[in-house]
């Protein structure tokens, strides 16, 4: 049973999307094969089929591998609540929430559920195939690590170092890492490869050289920038494009500074009579928009306050006056009502806050957060679909007696008196193509038919191809023990 690590030059070098390639590349050569992540941060998780949530990236990669997720294949997520402060989730569930400079103290104690995950998944497969988080030449951040260098220390896992070329200063990225780099942890790291290069990889040629003269490391290859990486759901909010290629219905999504599981845009983004937008701070509301999307974020208390602070509350009033829809999606749902308590200080300071005021509601934050896999019927147009929850609100008011969809006969959600207003704690609605297309018709849209699942998986495989075409792709996997 063996195993290889994608480590980083840098944040945001494309770790994620080597590693589904790779997963799936693993898979089309019959290897059982699995993704690992010992520690990531994000806001984007998935729930998994163990009843658990790790981060999207995994669950993406677990596709890549034929698999469902399972919290092992993410053990540690923390899931930012504010520029300070994280929630902390140990093998699925949430143990904590700590400040950013109390985090290092509470990092010892949890090498040893990493371990223990990586070991499970390491018996059950032929490969096991893991990604670091940041990058090892955080070289002040190594005492105490179970992210990059510490965990393929403790577990004898070799590493490849990626460099992102896009960026600049590639050369400098992958041997300053060798420089900062302790004896140990050079050991560790067996190769880099290049990603991201644009244009012709042959101009590299001689950079490529120095970087192997220089750090005494294999090099397996130049990997050139991937046009279809937007088809695949982004792990980071900054990855969002700031708008779909469609033209028809005008969607606009508020663009929140903690926003949260916001692949469920994806599906929409792919529709081309649908026009989506992500609307940044400080832009004001379009006035010919038809329906607002207000996504999950991790702070409701604090993303309203953002959305007020970018005058975004006006603009919805009149949005709402000229006759324009609104959904609101988890965190999104919560503001729509009239209120939202947080009397244990769940998701920051305890207390309570006006919401918006557009769906006759209350929302109460309790400490039994929901992690769930459902299937649903939406009650306005009785099309079935499968989605998501995961949230620690519980909702209630006259508005939900007109519920945005059933599930096993219980009310979910709620609808304005006019139709026009519509919640849900429902992620991942819009990955079921027959929901999305009734969806759509009820907002005098139509559908493209696209059947989103297939073009994932389509473009997976298309990853796996692209790697094999430039990189030494046996030569990787070949490392794995």
């Amino acid at each position: 049973m063996k195993a290889l690590m994608i480590q980083g030059a840098g944040s945001n070098v494309g770790k994620s999307m080597l590693v589904a390639g790779l997963c799936r590349a693993a898979r089309l050569r019959g290897l059982s094969v699995a993704p690992f992540k010992p520690q990531n941060m994000s806001n984007n998780a998935a729930v998994t089929v163990d009843g658990g949530e790790i981060g999207r990236a995994q669950a993406l990669q677990a596709m890549a591998c034929g698999l469902e997720p399972v919290v092992d294949m993410n053990p540690i997520l923390l899931k930012p609540e504010s520029e300070t402060g994280s929630q902390v989730i140990v093998q699925g569930k949430r143990r904590a929430t700590v400040k950013a400079r109390d985090y290092a103290a509470l990092k010892p104690s949890l090498m040893a559920p990493v371990l223990e995950s990586f070991a499970r998944l390491k018996a059950a497969h032929d490969l096991v195939i893991v990604e670091g988080a940041g990058s090892p030449a955080e070289v002040n951040l190594r005492a105490g690590d179970i992210a990059n260098m510490g965990f393929a220390c403790a577990a004898d896992v070799p590493v490849v170092l990626a460099g992102d070329i896009d960026r600049g200063g590639v050369i400098a990225q992958i041997v300053g890492t060798q420089a900062v780099l302790d004896a140990a942890d050079r050991a560790q790291i067996a190769g880099f490869l290049i990603n991201k290069f644009r244009g012709d990889p042959r101009l590299f040629d001689e950079g490529y050289r120095m970087i192997e003269t220089r750090t005494g490391w294999r090099g397996f290859g130049v990997l050139p920038w991937f046009a279809e990486a937007g088809r695949l759901p982004a792990e980071d909010a900054l990855d969002l494009p700031n708008a779909s290629g469609g033209s028809g219905l005008r969607v606009v999504c508020l663009g929140l500074s903690r926003i949260a599981n916001f692949d469920d845009l994806d599906p929409l983004m792919q529709e081309p009579h649908v026009s989506l937008s992500i609307l940044r701070a400080g832009q004001p509301l379009p006035g010919d928009t038809d329906l607002v999307i207000i996504p999950g974020s991790k702070s409701t208390r604090g993303d309203l306050a953002f959305l007020r602070a970018q005058g975004w509350e006006v603009d919805l009033q009149a949005h709402v006056r000229r006759g324009g829809r609104i959904l609101g999606i988890c965190g999104g749902y919560q503001m729509l009502g009239r209120v939202v308590h947080d009397p244990h200080g769940l998701e920051g300071p305890a207390g309570s806050d006006p919401g918006l005021g557009f769906l006759d509601i209350e929302t109460v934050m309790v400490e039994d957060k929901r992690l769930t896999r459902v299937e649903a019927l939406h009650a306005p147009t009785g099309c079935g679909f499968s989605g998501y929850e995961i949230h620690i609100g519980r909702s209630d008011g006259p508005d939900r007696a007109r519920p945005f969809a059933m599930i096993a006969s219980v009310p979910e959600g709620a609808i304005s008196p006019d139709g026009r207003i519509m919640g849900s704690y429902l992620h991942g609605m819009f990955g079921e193509d027959g929901f999305r297309a009734a969806w759509l018709g009820t907002l005098g849209a139509r559908s493209g038919n696209i059947a989103h699942g297939a073009l994932v998986e389509a473009t997976l495989d298309a990853l796996a191809a692209h790697l094999e075409a430039h990189l030494d792709v046996d030569g990787l996997l070949g490392l794995a023990r």
